[in-house]
Protein backbone atom coordinates (compact mmCIF):
# COMPACT_ATOMS: atom_id res chain seq x y z
CA UNK A 1 0.00 0.00 0.00
CA UNK A 2 1.04 2.92 -1.10
CA UNK A 3 2.01 5.85 1.62
CA UNK A 4 1.22 9.07 1.85
CA UNK A 5 2.14 11.87 4.30
CA UNK A 6 -1.00 14.68 4.65
CA UNK A 7 -1.46 18.07 3.34
CA UNK A 8 -3.94 20.00 1.26
CA UNK A 9 -2.21 18.91 -2.08
CA UNK A 10 -2.10 15.37 -1.23
CA UNK A 11 -5.53 15.53 -0.15
CA UNK A 12 -7.10 16.87 -3.01
CA UNK A 13 -5.44 14.38 -5.16
CA UNK A 14 -6.97 11.65 -3.30
CA UNK A 15 -10.28 12.75 -3.16
CA UNK A 16 -9.80 13.22 -6.91
CA UNK A 17 -8.81 10.00 -7.59
CA UNK A 18 -11.23 8.42 -5.45
CA UNK A 19 -14.21 10.11 -6.99
CA UNK A 20 -13.30 8.60 -10.49
CA UNK A 21 -15.08 5.10 -8.96
CA UNK A 22 -18.09 6.84 -8.53
CA UNK A 23 -21.12 5.33 -11.08
CA UNK A 24 -21.40 8.84 -12.34
CA UNK A 25 -17.96 8.39 -14.17
CA UNK A 26 -19.03 5.37 -16.46
CA UNK A 27 -21.37 7.16 -18.98
CA UNK A 28 -19.84 5.02 -21.47
CA UNK A 29 -21.97 2.81 -20.43
CA UNK A 30 -25.07 4.34 -20.31
CA UNK A 31 -26.02 4.29 -24.21
CA UNK A 32 -26.17 0.46 -24.24
CA UNK A 33 -27.92 0.70 -20.66
CA UNK A 34 -30.67 3.07 -21.85
CA UNK A 35 -31.41 1.12 -25.01
CA UNK A 36 -31.59 -1.92 -22.72
CA UNK A 37 -34.08 -0.17 -20.59
CA UNK A 38 -36.28 1.30 -23.68
CA UNK A 39 -36.35 -1.69 -25.27
CA UNK A 40 -38.05 -3.63 -22.03
CA UNK A 41 -39.89 -0.39 -21.83
CA UNK A 42 -41.31 -1.16 -24.97
CA UNK A 43 -41.52 -4.76 -25.74
CA UNK A 44 -41.96 -6.23 -22.20
CA UNK A 45 -41.21 -10.18 -21.96
CA UNK A 46 -40.07 -10.74 -25.00
CA UNK A 47 -36.71 -7.66 -24.66
CA UNK A 48 -36.81 -9.20 -20.97
CA UNK A 49 -36.15 -12.70 -21.93
CA UNK A 50 -33.69 -12.19 -25.20
CA UNK A 51 -31.43 -10.02 -22.53
CA UNK A 52 -31.49 -13.24 -20.12
CA UNK A 53 -30.72 -15.25 -22.92
CA UNK A 54 -27.65 -13.03 -24.63
CA UNK A 55 -26.37 -12.02 -20.96
CA UNK A 56 -27.19 -14.89 -18.44
CA UNK A 57 -27.47 -17.96 -21.45
CA UNK A 58 -29.93 -19.05 -19.91
CA UNK A 59 -33.17 -19.79 -21.52
CA UNK A 60 -36.60 -18.24 -19.43
CA UNK A 61 -40.00 -17.97 -20.42
CA UNK A 62 -43.37 -17.01 -18.89
CA UNK A 63 -43.64 -20.66 -17.90
CA UNK A 64 -40.18 -20.49 -16.01
CA UNK A 65 -39.48 -16.83 -14.89
CA UNK A 66 -41.44 -17.20 -11.55
CA UNK A 67 -39.54 -19.25 -8.79
CA UNK A 68 -41.81 -22.21 -8.04
CA UNK A 69 -42.51 -23.67 -4.66
CA UNK A 70 -40.59 -26.89 -5.97
CA UNK A 71 -37.36 -24.66 -6.67
CA UNK A 72 -37.14 -23.14 -2.86
CA UNK A 73 -37.72 -26.58 -1.11
CA UNK A 74 -34.98 -27.65 -3.61
CA UNK A 75 -32.79 -24.73 -2.46
CA UNK A 76 -33.42 -25.61 1.06
CA UNK A 77 -31.71 -29.34 0.65
CA UNK A 78 -28.48 -27.91 -0.98
CA UNK A 79 -28.05 -24.99 2.05
CA UNK A 80 -26.30 -26.63 5.06
CA UNK A 81 -28.18 -26.87 7.83
CA UNK A 82 -25.20 -24.34 9.78
CA UNK A 83 -25.67 -22.02 7.40
CA UNK A 84 -29.34 -21.79 7.59
CA UNK A 85 -29.00 -21.68 11.52
CA UNK A 86 -26.73 -18.44 10.66
CA UNK A 87 -29.36 -17.14 8.44
CA UNK A 88 -32.40 -17.23 10.86
CA UNK A 89 -29.98 -15.70 14.08
CA UNK A 90 -28.75 -12.96 11.66
CA UNK A 91 -32.72 -12.17 10.39
CA UNK A 92 -33.16 -11.93 14.56
CA UNK A 93 -30.63 -9.43 14.66
CA UNK A 94 -31.63 -7.14 11.29
CA UNK A 95 -35.60 -6.88 12.83
CA UNK A 96 -34.33 -6.15 16.20
CA UNK A 97 -32.54 -3.19 14.94
CA UNK A 98 -34.67 -1.97 12.10
CA UNK A 99 -38.03 -2.70 14.61
CA UNK A 100 -36.43 0.18 16.63
CA UNK A 101 -36.54 2.78 13.03
CA UNK A 102 -40.34 2.64 12.88
CA UNK A 103 -42.50 5.60 12.50
CA UNK A 104 -46.09 6.30 13.07
CA UNK A 105 -48.71 8.94 12.01
CA UNK A 106 -49.55 11.65 14.78
CA UNK A 107 -51.98 14.11 15.10
CA UNK A 108 -51.91 17.07 17.17
CA UNK A 109 -55.85 18.71 18.14
CA UNK A 110 -55.94 22.27 18.83
CA UNK A 111 -58.52 24.02 21.11
CA UNK A 112 -59.52 26.10 17.90
CA UNK A 113 -60.77 23.07 16.11
CA UNK A 114 -57.81 22.84 14.17
CA UNK A 115 -56.06 19.42 13.33
CA UNK A 116 -52.49 19.14 12.04
CA UNK A 117 -50.72 15.85 11.62
CA UNK A 118 -48.51 13.17 9.58
CA UNK A 119 -49.75 10.09 7.97
CA UNK A 120 -47.37 7.50 7.32
CA UNK A 121 -47.97 4.68 4.82
CA UNK A 122 -46.13 1.82 3.65
CA UNK A 123 -44.86 1.51 -0.11
CA UNK A 124 -47.21 -1.11 -1.85
CA UNK A 125 -45.16 -2.18 -3.64
CA UNK A 126 -41.06 -2.97 -3.25
CA UNK A 127 -38.63 -4.29 -5.80
CA UNK A 128 -35.31 -5.92 -4.42
CA UNK A 129 -32.68 -6.46 -6.89
CA UNK A 130 -29.77 -9.33 -6.11
CA UNK A 131 -26.77 -10.39 -8.33
CA UNK A 132 -26.06 -13.89 -9.13
CA UNK A 133 -23.28 -15.93 -10.07
CA UNK A 134 -20.15 -15.87 -7.99
CA UNK A 135 -21.61 -12.48 -6.46
CA UNK A 136 -24.51 -14.13 -4.65
CA UNK A 137 -24.84 -12.46 -1.21
CA UNK A 138 -27.77 -14.12 0.91
CA UNK A 139 -26.88 -11.15 3.64
CA UNK A 140 -28.03 -8.51 1.14
CA UNK A 141 -31.28 -10.01 0.72
CA UNK A 142 -32.09 -10.13 4.22
CA UNK A 143 -30.39 -6.41 4.60
CA UNK A 144 -33.07 -5.33 1.79
CA UNK A 145 -35.53 -7.37 2.61
CA UNK A 146 -35.94 -6.91 6.87
CA UNK A 147 -36.58 -2.98 6.59
CA UNK A 148 -39.14 -2.85 3.96
CA UNK A 149 -41.27 -5.80 6.04
CA UNK A 150 -40.38 -3.54 9.35
CA UNK A 151 -42.15 -0.45 7.64
CA UNK A 152 -45.02 -3.01 6.27
CA UNK A 153 -44.44 -3.02 2.66
CA UNK A 154 -47.50 -5.05 0.95
CA UNK A 155 -45.78 -6.55 -1.71
CA UNK A 156 -41.70 -7.53 -1.93
CA UNK A 157 -40.39 -8.53 -5.56
CA UNK A 158 -37.10 -10.15 -6.17
CA UNK A 159 -34.83 -10.33 -9.16
CA UNK A 160 -32.07 -12.42 -9.66
CA UNK A 161 -30.16 -13.48 -12.59
CA UNK A 162 -30.55 -16.95 -13.19
CA UNK A 163 -27.31 -19.78 -14.05
CA UNK A 164 -27.18 -21.19 -17.02
CA UNK A 165 -29.11 -24.08 -16.22
CA UNK A 166 -31.72 -21.53 -15.37
CA UNK A 167 -31.56 -21.68 -11.28
CA UNK A 168 -31.34 -18.96 -9.11
CA UNK A 169 -28.48 -19.55 -6.58
CA UNK A 170 -29.52 -22.37 -3.14
CA UNK A 171 -28.40 -19.72 -0.54
CA UNK A 172 -30.10 -16.32 -2.15
CA UNK A 173 -33.64 -18.40 -2.62
CA UNK A 174 -33.87 -19.66 0.94
CA UNK A 175 -32.56 -15.96 2.44
CA UNK A 176 -35.95 -14.92 0.72
CA UNK A 177 -38.03 -17.03 1.57
CA UNK A 178 -36.62 -17.03 5.08
CA UNK A 179 -36.89 -12.62 5.02
CA UNK A 180 -40.51 -12.96 3.99
CA UNK A 181 -40.17 -12.34 -0.39
CA UNK A 182 -43.51 -12.33 -1.64
CA UNK A 183 -42.01 -13.29 -5.39
CA UNK A 184 -38.61 -14.38 -7.09
CA UNK A 185 -38.07 -13.83 -10.71
CA UNK A 186 -35.44 -14.91 -12.75
CA UNK A 187 -34.04 -11.58 -13.91
CA UNK A 188 -30.93 -9.63 -13.74
CA UNK A 189 -28.87 -6.78 -14.57
CA UNK A 190 -30.63 -3.58 -17.24
CA UNK A 191 -33.18 -5.42 -17.77
CA UNK A 192 -34.55 -6.48 -14.45
CA UNK A 193 -34.08 -2.78 -13.35
CA UNK A 194 -36.55 -1.98 -15.84
CA UNK A 195 -38.89 -4.77 -15.98
CA UNK A 196 -39.23 -3.81 -12.26
CA UNK A 197 -39.72 -0.26 -13.18
CA UNK A 198 -42.02 -0.28 -16.10
CA UNK A 199 -43.39 -3.77 -15.23
CA UNK A 200 -44.16 -6.61 -17.94
CA UNK A 201 -46.64 -9.42 -18.24
CA UNK A 202 -44.58 -11.54 -15.98
CA UNK A 203 -43.21 -9.52 -13.57
CA UNK A 204 -44.96 -6.91 -11.50
CA UNK A 205 -44.16 -2.51 -11.84
CA UNK A 206 -42.74 -1.57 -8.04
CA UNK A 207 -43.10 1.45 -6.74
CA UNK A 208 -39.38 1.55 -5.42
CA UNK A 209 -36.54 -0.72 -6.36
CA UNK A 210 -33.40 -0.97 -3.87
CA UNK A 211 -30.36 -3.93 -3.81
CA UNK A 212 -26.77 -3.96 -5.44
CA UNK A 213 -25.69 -4.26 -8.87
CA UNK A 214 -22.94 -4.02 -11.02
CA UNK A 215 -22.44 -0.93 -13.27
CA UNK A 216 -25.04 -1.80 -15.13
CA UNK A 217 -27.85 -2.34 -12.44
CA UNK A 218 -26.46 0.87 -10.97
CA UNK A 219 -27.08 3.23 -14.65
CA UNK A 220 -30.14 1.25 -15.23
CA UNK A 221 -31.52 2.21 -12.05
CA UNK A 222 -30.46 6.12 -12.26
CA UNK A 223 -32.29 5.51 -15.73
CA UNK A 224 -35.68 4.76 -14.28
CA UNK A 225 -35.43 7.12 -11.40
CA UNK A 226 -38.19 9.25 -11.44
CA UNK A 227 -40.76 6.56 -12.65
CA UNK A 228 -40.27 4.38 -9.62
CA UNK A 229 -37.78 5.66 -5.92
CA UNK A 230 -34.81 3.85 -5.66
CA UNK A 231 -32.36 3.53 -2.96
CA UNK A 232 -29.27 4.87 -3.86
CA UNK A 233 -26.84 4.68 -6.69
CA UNK A 234 -24.44 2.40 -5.55
CA UNK A 235 -20.07 2.99 -6.18
CA UNK A 236 -18.05 0.12 -4.89
CA UNK A 237 -17.13 -1.07 -1.37
CA UNK A 238 -14.67 0.99 0.81
CA UNK A 239 -13.10 1.61 4.13
CA UNK A 240 -11.47 3.83 6.11
CA UNK A 241 -9.78 2.63 9.41
CA UNK A 242 -8.68 5.41 11.69
CA UNK A 243 -5.86 5.06 14.27
CA UNK A 244 -3.32 5.60 16.45
CA UNK A 245 -0.55 4.03 18.01
CA UNK A 246 -2.74 1.86 20.27
CA UNK A 247 -3.87 0.12 17.10
CA UNK A 248 -3.35 -3.96 16.22
CA UNK A 249 -1.54 -3.71 12.91
CA UNK A 250 -2.47 -6.83 12.58
CA UNK A 251 -6.41 -6.25 12.80
CA UNK A 252 -6.09 -3.35 11.11
CA UNK A 253 -4.64 -4.74 7.79
CA UNK A 254 -7.46 -7.99 8.01
CA UNK A 255 -9.95 -5.41 8.05
CA UNK A 256 -8.42 -3.18 5.29
CA UNK A 257 -8.15 -6.62 3.23
CA UNK A 258 -12.25 -7.62 4.20
CA UNK A 259 -13.17 -4.72 1.53
CA UNK A 260 -10.60 -4.34 -0.72
CA UNK A 261 -11.56 -8.39 -1.95
CA UNK A 262 -15.11 -7.07 -3.25
CA UNK A 263 -13.58 -6.09 -6.54
CA UNK A 264 -10.52 -4.02 -8.06
CA UNK A 265 -12.61 -0.57 -7.73
CA UNK A 266 -12.68 -0.79 -4.17
CA UNK A 267 -10.99 1.47 -1.53
CA UNK A 268 -9.29 0.59 1.58
CA UNK A 269 -7.64 3.54 3.61
CA UNK A 270 -5.81 4.00 6.78
CA UNK A 271 -5.20 7.25 8.37
CA UNK A 272 -2.86 7.29 11.27
CA UNK A 273 -1.30 9.64 13.45
CA UNK A 274 1.83 6.69 13.64
CA UNK A 275 4.66 6.03 11.16
CA UNK A 276 5.06 2.62 13.24
CA UNK A 277 2.18 1.73 12.72
CA UNK A 278 1.54 2.71 9.19
CA UNK A 279 4.94 0.49 8.61
CA UNK A 280 3.49 -2.34 10.24
CA UNK A 281 0.32 -2.52 8.89
CA UNK A 282 1.84 -2.64 5.01
CA UNK A 283 3.94 -5.33 6.43
CA UNK A 284 0.98 -7.18 7.92
CA UNK A 285 -1.24 -6.56 4.32
CA UNK A 286 1.61 -7.71 2.13
CA UNK A 287 1.93 -11.26 4.39
CA UNK A 288 -2.19 -11.62 4.40
CA UNK A 289 -2.37 -11.10 0.46
CA UNK A 290 -0.14 -14.08 -0.18
CA UNK A 291 -2.31 -16.37 1.40
CA UNK A 292 -5.58 -14.88 0.85
CA UNK A 293 -7.69 -16.48 -1.99
CA UNK A 294 -8.60 -13.52 -4.23
CA UNK A 295 -4.94 -12.49 -4.55
CA UNK A 296 -5.36 -11.29 -7.70
CA UNK A 297 -8.40 -8.96 -6.70
CA UNK A 298 -6.69 -7.55 -3.45
CA UNK A 299 -3.62 -6.58 -5.28
CA UNK A 300 -5.32 -4.43 -8.12
CA UNK A 301 -7.65 -2.81 -5.33
CA UNK A 302 -4.83 -1.67 -3.40
CA UNK A 303 -2.32 -0.83 -6.08
CA UNK A 304 -5.22 1.59 -7.39
CA UNK A 305 -7.36 2.68 -3.82
CA UNK A 306 -5.31 1.44 -1.67
CA UNK A 307 -3.53 4.19 0.80
CA UNK A 308 -2.04 4.46 4.18
CA UNK A 309 -2.03 8.52 5.06
CA UNK A 310 -0.21 9.48 8.04
CA UNK A 311 -1.72 13.01 9.96
CA UNK A 312 0.83 14.97 11.94
CA UNK A 313 -2.18 14.67 14.72
CA UNK A 314 -5.83 13.37 15.68
CA UNK A 315 -7.73 16.45 14.68
CA UNK A 316 -6.04 15.95 11.17
CA UNK A 317 -6.78 12.55 10.90
CA UNK A 318 -10.62 12.81 11.87
CA UNK A 319 -11.08 16.42 9.46
CA UNK A 320 -9.50 13.82 6.47
CA UNK A 321 -12.16 11.00 7.07
CA UNK A 322 -15.17 13.45 7.57
CA UNK A 323 -13.77 14.64 4.32
CA UNK A 324 -13.50 11.30 2.59
CA UNK A 325 -16.90 10.32 4.20
CA UNK A 326 -15.94 6.85 3.95
CA UNK A 327 -19.16 3.84 3.61
CA UNK A 328 -17.16 1.85 6.54
CA UNK A 329 -15.05 3.49 9.40
CA UNK A 330 -13.66 1.75 11.76
CA UNK A 331 -12.03 3.78 15.09
CA UNK A 332 -9.18 1.63 16.38
CA UNK A 333 -7.68 4.52 18.79
CA UNK A 334 -7.24 5.00 22.12
CA UNK A 335 -10.77 6.63 22.94
CA UNK A 336 -12.64 5.64 20.52
CA UNK A 337 -15.86 6.84 21.57
CA UNK A 338 -14.42 10.12 22.21
CA UNK A 339 -13.30 10.44 18.50
CA UNK A 340 -16.55 9.03 17.44
CA UNK A 341 -18.36 12.43 18.87
CA UNK A 342 -16.16 14.30 16.33
CA UNK A 343 -17.03 11.99 13.33
CA UNK A 344 -19.78 14.04 11.24
CA UNK A 345 -19.52 11.79 7.69
CA UNK A 346 -19.49 7.80 7.41
CA UNK A 347 -22.21 5.41 6.40
CA UNK A 348 -21.50 2.69 9.34
CA UNK A 349 -19.08 3.59 12.10
CA UNK A 350 -17.22 0.42 13.93
CA UNK A 351 -16.03 1.59 17.41
CA UNK A 352 -13.07 -0.69 18.97
CA UNK A 353 -10.71 -3.13 17.74
CA UNK A 354 -13.42 -6.03 18.38
CA UNK A 355 -15.98 -4.13 16.05
CA UNK A 356 -14.39 -5.10 13.12
CA UNK A 357 -16.18 -4.16 9.38
CA UNK A 358 -17.89 -7.42 8.53
CA UNK A 359 -19.59 -7.71 11.70
CA UNK A 360 -21.37 -4.98 10.22
CA UNK A 361 -21.91 -7.04 6.89
CA UNK A 362 -23.62 -9.80 8.44
CA UNK A 363 -24.81 -10.10 12.35
CA UNK A 364 -25.02 -7.16 14.31
CA UNK A 365 -28.43 -5.80 13.24
CA UNK A 366 -27.69 -2.06 11.58
CA UNK A 367 -28.05 -2.13 7.78
CA UNK A 368 -25.23 -2.94 5.71
CA UNK A 369 -26.20 -1.27 2.70
CA UNK A 370 -24.51 2.44 3.14
CA UNK A 371 -23.70 5.82 1.31
CA UNK A 372 -20.69 5.48 -0.71
CA UNK A 373 -18.11 7.41 -2.40
CA UNK A 374 -18.37 10.30 -0.40
CA UNK A 375 -21.97 10.27 -0.40
CA UNK A 376 -22.34 10.08 3.41
CA UNK A 377 -22.22 13.62 3.61
CA UNK A 378 -25.87 13.85 2.87
CA UNK A 379 -27.00 9.92 2.46
CA UNK A 380 -27.76 7.66 5.35
CA UNK A 381 -27.63 3.96 5.82
CA UNK A 382 -30.77 1.90 3.89
CA UNK A 383 -33.89 1.80 6.66
CA UNK A 384 -37.70 1.74 7.35
CA UNK A 385 -37.68 5.07 6.31
CA UNK A 386 -37.27 4.10 3.31
CA UNK A 387 -40.11 1.94 2.68
CA UNK A 388 -42.40 4.51 3.65
CA UNK A 389 -44.00 7.88 2.60
CA UNK A 390 -45.51 10.47 4.69
CA UNK A 391 -48.59 12.73 4.11
CA UNK A 392 -49.05 15.71 5.83
CA UNK A 393 -52.79 16.44 7.48
CA UNK A 394 -54.73 19.52 7.61
CA UNK A 395 -57.96 20.18 8.96
CA UNK A 396 -59.45 23.72 9.99
CA UNK A 397 -63.07 24.64 11.15
CA UNK A 398 -64.91 27.94 10.08
CA UNK A 399 -63.51 29.20 13.43
CA UNK A 400 -59.83 28.22 13.23
CA UNK A 401 -59.87 29.56 9.66
CA UNK A 402 -61.70 32.52 10.60
CA UNK A 403 -58.94 34.84 12.52
CA UNK A 404 -56.34 34.17 10.05
CA UNK A 405 -58.13 34.26 6.51
CA UNK A 406 -57.36 37.92 5.71
CA UNK A 407 -53.80 37.21 6.91
CA UNK A 408 -53.83 34.25 3.87
CA UNK A 409 -55.55 36.45 1.30
CA UNK A 410 -52.81 39.02 1.92
CA UNK A 411 -49.77 36.84 1.17
CA UNK A 412 -51.95 35.24 -1.95
CA UNK A 413 -52.29 38.57 -3.22
CA UNK A 414 -48.67 39.67 -2.79
CA UNK A 415 -48.38 36.46 -4.90
CA UNK A 416 -50.43 37.72 -7.58
CA UNK A 417 -52.25 34.40 -7.26
CA UNK A 418 -55.93 36.15 -6.80
CA UNK A 419 -58.05 32.45 -7.21
CA UNK A 420 -55.55 31.42 -3.76
CA UNK A 421 -57.13 34.40 -2.49
CA UNK A 422 -60.07 34.10 -3.72
CA UNK A 423 -60.44 30.27 -2.45
CA UNK A 424 -60.22 32.04 0.95
CA UNK A 425 -62.31 34.93 0.44
CA UNK A 426 -65.51 33.16 -0.71
CA UNK A 427 -65.76 31.52 2.89
CA UNK A 428 -66.24 34.81 4.59
CA UNK A 429 -68.81 36.51 2.05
Amino acid sequence: MRKVYLDPESKKNLLENLLKRSPNQYESYAQSVNEIVSNVKNKGDEALFAYTAQFDKAMVSEDNVLVTEEETAEAYRQVPEELLAVIRKALVNIREYHEKQRQYSWFDSRPDGSILGQKVTALRKVGVYVPGGKAAYPSSVLMNVVPAKVAGVEQIIMTTPPGKDGKVNPGTLVAAKEAGVDAVYKAGGAQAIAALAFGTKSIPKVDKIVGPGNIYVALAKKAVYGHVSIDSIAGPSEILVLADDTANPRYVAADLLSQAEHDELASAILVTTSEKLADQVSEEVDRFVQSLSRKEILEKSLDNYGYILIAKDMDEAIETANEIASEHLEIQTREPFQVMTKIRNAGAIFIGEYSSEPLGDYFAGPNHVLPTNGTAKFFSPLSVDDFIKKSSIISYSREALEPIHEDIIRFAESESLTAHANSIKVRFE
